[in-house]
Formats: structure tokens, sequence, C-alpha cells
């Protein structure tokens, strides 16, 4: 059985609540099972260097975990003067998979930056991220569509992610952190709404998977995306 009692194909439970920030053009805050994740996108005029002059626009992330996020305190990156890999790494995972559903000519020559904050981690944080910067964005862009700032919504699909792994044995769906500390194999998947691959990142941790086992994790992997796109969409629809 499973830490929190799930069965193997089986989510944690999924909320997202909109608008958590009066201050951001958009924001949420995604809980899944005991991660918690605030999102928030920002809009500025502008675009990075390379792009000016483009008419296309750019979307980047910032990913941070609070020290108590943890169950032992995790010093501020900041002290250290630089972010860390991982957090480098995370960083532009959800860049890539946010840039993977925004029109940009659409977006024009604006940048949006999507602020992830790590309020709690057990597990997922990652993928959970994503899933909710997407909401944040949606809300962002929706905001600013009544002021004929875009042509046409910036954002014609929506995006999420989620993790799977394999543990003695068992192919399991949205591992918790007792779960991926233990895992043989870990994996993080990131589809569109069109059902679209946006980016697989599969680790041997323990043992070597065989293309059985990869398939078997895609397709927990593709349900649970979509039930987590549902989620999206209950949400903005009823901000």
């Amino acid at each position: 059985m499973r830490p929190d009692n799930r069965r193997p194909d089986e989510l944690r439970p999924v909320r997202i609540q909109t608008n958590f920030l009066l201050t951001a053009e958009g924001s949420c805050l995604i809980e899944a099972g005991h991660t918690r994740v605030l999102c928030a996108a920002t809009i500025e005029d502008g675009v990075p260097s390379f792009l000016r002059n483009s008419g296309r626009g750019w979307v980047t992330a910032e990913y941070s975990m609070l020290p108590r996020a943890t169950a032992q305190r995790t010093p501020r990156e900041i002290t250290k003067g630089r972010p860390s890999g991982r957090t480098q790494e995370i960083q532009r995972l959800i860049g890539r998979s946010l840039r993977a559903v925004v029109d940009m000519e659409a977006l024009g020559e604006r940048t949006v930056i999507v602020d992830c904050d790590v309020l709690q981690a057990d597990g997922g944080t990652r993928t959970a991220a994503i899933t909710g910067g997407c909401v944040a964005l949606a809300l962002a862009f929706e905001r600013m569509m009544p002021f004929g700032v875009f042509p046409r919504p910036p954002l014609p699909r929506l995006v999420a992610a989620a993790s799977v792994g394999v543990i003695g044995g068992e192919t399991r769906l949205d591992l918790c952190y007792e779960e991926d500390s233990q895992a043989e194999v870990d994996m993080n998947v990131v589809m569109t709404s069109g059902g679209e691959f946006v980016e697989l990142q599969a680790t041997a941790e323990k043992a070597a998977f065989s293309d059985s086992r990869l398939a078997e994790m895609l397709a927990l992997a593709r349900a649970g995306i979509g039930s987590l796109l549902d989620a999206q969409r209950e949400a903005l629809a009823r901000k």
C-alpha cells in the first residue's frame, strides 16, 4: 500500500485556488496532496535582446523553495549568491513547458515572468509548478484581453505535468516525497491539452527499465495529466 493509501494509478487530491494574490496579473495556489506551490504571472513590456524588433514575445520562469518548505530548513539561495543547479534546471523546465503553449506572435514584444514559490514540498514540486504556472498564465492573459492588448488569445492550449515512478517493481503515478526518495525509476512528463509531449525526463535511479515499463509509465502519466487538465479548466471556469 502507498504511504497515503492511494491506488497506483491515483493522483493526490488536487486543489487550485485562483487569484490568490491581489497584486499579480494572474496567480494561483496549487495543492497536490501536501505539496503547495504559489504561482504568479507578471506581464512586462519589452523582450530579451535576441527578440527585439521580431514582433514576438517571451515567457520565462523563476522557481524557489521557502526555507521551511521541507522537514529540515533549507537556507535561502540568495545567501549563496546564486541559484543551485537544481533550481536552474527546474526554472528552465517550467519556462520551456509554458513557452510550448503560448502564441508568441499574439503576445507581441512583451515578457511574461512566472514565479513559482514552493510553500510546502512533499514531492512533485516541479510538476505542480508547471500545472499551476499555466493557470496563472491563463488568468494574466484573460485579465489583459478586454484592454485590446493582444490581437487574439495568446494561450490557445493548456499544459500540465505529472510524475511517475517505479517503487518495489510497481509503477505509480504522482509520487510523494517518501516514494520519490525510494524510486527505482523516476519520470516527469509534460503534455499539452492537445495530447502532445513537451518533455520527458526519465531516469533509472536504481535499476534500468524496459520498453514495456516505459509504455506503462507513459500511459499512467497521460491519464493523470488528463485529470490535471480537467482541474485547470474547472479552476479557470469558476474563477
